[in-house]
């Protein structure tokens, strides 16, 4: 099932988390993936487009334990 929920900084913050201006950060240093939405200038993701992009990060613990088990 395709998770459509739009997030912000702060619930992509909380998803990996670090403090709502690491993700900025990201984005500023194209680190994130392009936003799905943008709205009154303000950017959205997709749940599922940061829960890949997270997969797919350099450093993912979590992808590598996975992997391994």
């Amino acid at each position: 099932m395709t998770d459509r929920r739009l997030w912000s900084y702060k619930e992509i913050a909380a998803h990996i988390g670090v403090q709502t201006d690491t993700v900025r950060s990201y984005r500023k240093h194209g680190l994130l993936p392009p936003p799905d939405l943008v709205e009154g200038g303000k950017p959205y993701w997709y749940a599922d487009t940061i829960r890949s992009w997270v997969a797919r990060r350099p450093g993912n613990r979590r992808a590598r334990r996975d992997a391994k088990d």
